[in-house]
């Protein structure tokens, strides 16, 4: 018993040492933790975080003063990809700070591209946040960096 309380200590230890590192890219409305190593650059106030090799990025794009009805906003994520999906596929639900969440997974089989989006929306702001990554990076270590940096997303006001 004391030999797997060990262990599991031994192993709790170790990811904790090697666990990647992050700064944190602060906005005006929104911060992100940023991986070690990786990039991000502010294209006419479109953000967007990648790796050095370029495999994918995660991209940040906010709107203030969008009449964008709710009724529309899950068929404006699918014309984005330009997907035949259905509505459904968009899922919705109630965020934090008043915001409505939605969640939006596609695969684009002609570029072998993973796109992942995540859209807040309150009132007429909107925050577009995606990944797209190359199908055969999307694995393992780049997987888990792109979705923990996606997730460290938050939006402060």
């Amino acid at each position: 018993m004391m030999k797997k309380i060990l262990l599991f200590s031994a192993i709790v230890s170790g990811s904790l040492f090697f666990a990647q590192k992050a700064t944190t890219y602060d906005a005006p409305n929104y911060s992100i933790n940023v991986p070690e190593g990786w990039k991000s650059t502010n294209d006419s106030d479109i953000i967007n975080i990648f790796p050095t090799n370029e495999i994918g990025a995660i991209t940040i794009s906010e709107y203030h003063d969008l009449n964008l009805p709710k009724a529309e906003t899950k068929k404006f994520i699918l014309a984005l990809y330009q997907s035949n999906d259905e509505e459904s596929k968009v899922k919705e639900n109630k965020g934090k700070k008043g915001y409505t969440e939605y969640y939006y997974e596609y695969f684009d089989p002609k570029e072998k591209l993973f796109w992942i989006t995540k859209t807040f929306q309150k009132d007429k702001d909107l925050y577009l946040i995606t990944i797209n990554c190359g199908q055969k990076f999307w694995n393992g270590n780049y997987m888990t960096l792109f979705n923990e940096t996606f997730n460290s997303f938050k939006i402060k006001k």
